[in-house]
């Protein structure tokens, strides 16, 4: 008996131990406080993960602004990992999460951060680090020109703040453009408006899917035509529902957008897709090359894509014999209601993760905060459709020659880029973004989803109805859980009940195994003194 009671202690206590050891061994971070002042006696390496696809002057354009930030601040080394898409970031700092090893600056989107956040004090706040009177938003030691809080587009900078806080500094901003073979809208009879009206898309798209006889488009000539392609299908949807004003999600995470409006928005796109004059990126490719080749109308697309834009773009994706030759217009996306314009703010912005070292996080937030200098902005809009997140660089004589010199090439100066920017500068006021929570990302998805299933539905031949409708919601709404998210749920707990640290809650495992152990020898003990007295 005595031994098995010494055998029982000694797991009970081998148990303890190793939760003991693994609580030891883990990397709990606690919440960021800013120091006073930046140890600049000590050398610091931080990791940069940045999104580029293959775009090379961009990759000069970090390149250089490392190397500069790197002359300032020669105790900094900056590591920079490029990736091709924003999806396998965000994949890749979900998973390095677990295991602590996240890079220290990182471009991201809003919708991803909220998804960081759920881990605890992953992400740095910002609040206290933008008033810093030494090292913040302007302040009195950085080595270099940044901006002030006042001098970032106020726009742009609230897209960064979650629930109380800020977690993020824009980088970038596009917004979507709706790309137009002018010639072809001229030919079919067609004057363009300034603002583009669903009405009218809708109705010039159709015309230009008619064909004669030997099954060739009256418009083009070709056997190949499809009118109106768009890129992003999920911001197709939430564009629409926003401009009616229909429900989509709260702030709170609660998922709004099975609704009668949605309903009749996939049926109406139905009924253009069964004409032959809609279709999407994912089904049929990228609308650029369509316009390029002759073969569309309408290409809704990131003004960031405009360098692939027309036939004279500087980048382009098909042979040179296929370019056709058109007059390529620029205007909003489609509207509802042209007095009232709604269009989506994207692009990207920059968080910084929350390290053991404060001075680590202190050293990050110097270079993230140099990402907003002018030299930065500047240069990395000039090579895309982008536009720079803060009034200092939008007012500086550099960026307004820029575009003063419109049309001068068709490289730095292309003039479809150059009107992508002027575009988003003129709508700045009527961009809008989602409520961003725990599972936003996923909603996004689903929005798009919803209508890569009407348009793949009806060119499968099935009957898209209300019927096929109420599935597709049901469907969808199981494929990307939404039914599982509730960020109101999640948010009331959190106000309720801090998380507890590592270490306290492996010494509660500890303390519960103990406890069982104790109480399967009681059992046992009892059951054998049972035996005994029959």
């Amino acid at each position: 008996m005595k031994k098995r009671q010494k055998l029982l202690s000694l797991c009970a206590l081998l148990i303890l131990c190793a939760f003991l050891s693994a609580c030891h061994g883990s990397r709990e971070t606690s919440a960021f406080a800013v120091p006073d002042t930046f140890d600049e006696s000590r050398s610091y390496e931080i990791t940069f993960w940045a999104k580029n696809d293959t775009n090379k002057t961009q990759t000069a354009v970090y390149e250089k602004a490392i190397a500069d930030f790197e002359s300032a601040y020669p105790n900094i080394h900056v590591n920079m990992r490029l990736y091709t898409d924003y999806g396998r970031i965000y994949n890749d700092v979900v998973t390095n999460i677990a295991t602590g090893t996240t890079p220290n600056v990182c471009i991201t989107y809003p919708d991803h951060i909220a998804t960081y956040l759920t881990g605890s004090n992953v992400i740095a706040p910002l609040d206290e680090l933008f008033q810093h009177e030494k090292y913040g938003l302007g302040g009195s030691e950085l080595r270099f020109d940044g901006p002030k809080q006042s001098e970032i587009v106020p726009k742009f900078l609230e897209e960064c703040r979650l629930g109380a806080h800020y977690y993020a500094l824009p980088y970038m901003r596009s917004t979507e453009a709706l790309y137009i073979n002018k010639t072809f809208v001229e030919a079919l009879g067609y004057t363009l408006p300034d603002v583009i009206t669903w009405d009218f898309i809708w109705e010039v798209s159709d015309a230009a899917a008619k064909k004669d006889e030997n099954g060739n488009y009256l418009l083009n000539g070709q056997k190949t035509m499809i009118p109106f392609i768009y890129k992003s299908t999920d911001n197709m949807m939430i564009q629409m529902l926003k401009q009616l004003d229909a429900p989509y999600s709260t702030a709170e995470g609660d998922i709004l957008i099975f609704n009668d409006t949605t309903r009749e928005l996939l049926l109406t796109v139905r009924d253009h897709v069964l004409t032959g004059a809609f279709s999407t990126f994912k089904i049929s490719s990228y609308p650029g090359n369509f316009l390029n080749a002759g073969q569309c109308v309408f290409g809704v697309d990131s003004t960031a894509g405009a360098t692939w834009m027309g036939p004279n773009a500087p980048h382009l994706d098909i042979a040179a014999d296929q370019i056709q030759d058109y007059e390529l217009a620029v205007r909003p996306v489609p509207q509802f209601d042209p007095e009232h314009p709604a269009m989506i703010s994207q692009g990207p912005s920059v968080c910084v993760f929350n390290k053991e070292d404060p001075q680590e996080v202190l050293a990050s937030w110097l270079f993230a905060q140099y990402l907003l200098s002018d030299g930065v902005q500047i240069g990395y809009s000039q090579t895309e459709g982008y536009v720079p997140v803060t009034l200092k660089a939008q007012q500086n004589p550099a960026y307004q020659e820029y575009l003063s010199r419109k049309g001068e090439d068709n490289d730095l100066y292309y003039s479809i880029k150059i009107e992508a920017a002027e575009l988003l500068m003129q709508y700045t006021d009527r961009t809008f973004v989602t409520p961003v929570f725990s599972g936003s990302a996923s909603l996004r998805d689903a929005a798009g989803q919803l209508i890569e299933e009407v348009t793949k539905g009806v060119r499968r031949k099935k009957t898209v109805d209300d019927a096929f409708v109420d599935q597709l919601f049901s469907q969808i709404n199981s494929l990307y859980r939404l039914d599982q998210i509730s960020a109101q749920d999640l948010a009331a707990a959190k106000k309720d009940l801090s998380p507890l640290p590592g270490t306290a809650v492996g010494l509660l495992c500890a303390i519960a195994a103990v406890w069982v152990l104790m109480g399967v020898y009681w059992v046992s003990r009892v059951i054998r003194q049972k035996k005994k007295k029959a």
